[in-house]
């Protein structure tokens, strides 16, 4: 099974939904109505609602990372949570930051602040677990898009790391799905900005 059949698979499930907006091409809706799924026009208490994954052999899954780590597991993707004890740890950590950070920010602050972070992070890398492209970038790049399909052309060459690493994944095959492309100016990203 490919990796575009897995990430297919997860956003076929309601855990998805919520992180996709309207204007990402309108798949918000497709997840709604499911088990634990929070609708985009979800309010405070919906959003904080778990997501489930119901399946055919036993009680219900719960969590975002739990259930990604089973789809992956499912799709014989492995590689996809680490392939060492530190990959694994980093994948899970990056996971972690994009259940608590980017679902739960609410302002421009904190958009700011998690731009910030991740443009660090990615300084010299080019994935989030360093030199190999994980769960984590794929689910983090879902959290992100709508962020930065509003971003100006000044404020992506400001988050020039993130920029390039968001780039790079969307143009990896079989992530964006039903996104929107995000359109960078390509001369900044490749140069040697620092």
């Amino acid at each position: 099974m490919g990796l575009e059949v897995v990430v297919r698979r997860c956003l076929s499930h309601p855990f998805l939904s919520r992180w996709s907006s309207a204007k990402d091409g309108g798949a918000a809706g497709a997840g709604r109505g499911g088990a634990g799924a929070a609708g985009e026009a979800a309010g405070p208490a919906e959003r904080e609602q778990i997501p489930v994954l119901q399946t055919n052999s036993g009680p219900g899954l719960t969590g975002i990372m739990t259930i990604a780590a089973y789809l992956v597991k499912q799709a014989k993707k492995e590689q996809l949570l680490g392939s060492t004890a530190e990959e694994k740890a980093v994948v899970q950590q990056w996971l972690e930051y994009r259940v608590t950070q980017v679902d739960g920010s609410s302002s421009k602050e904190d958009t700011r602040i998690i731009l910030k972070d991740l443009n660090i992070h990615l300084e010299d890398k080019v994935y989030l677990a360093g030199n190999v492209f994980t769960l984590a970038d794929i689910l983090m790049y879902y959290g992100l898009h709508h962020i930065m399909v509003d971003l100006t052309v000044q404020e992506k060459e400001k988050y020039l790391n993130v920029s390039r690493w968001f780039n790079h994944i969307q143009h990896y095959p079989g992530v964006r799905q039903h996104l929107s492309n995000v359109v960078f100016i390509k001369n900044r990203l490749y140069t040697n900005a620092h």
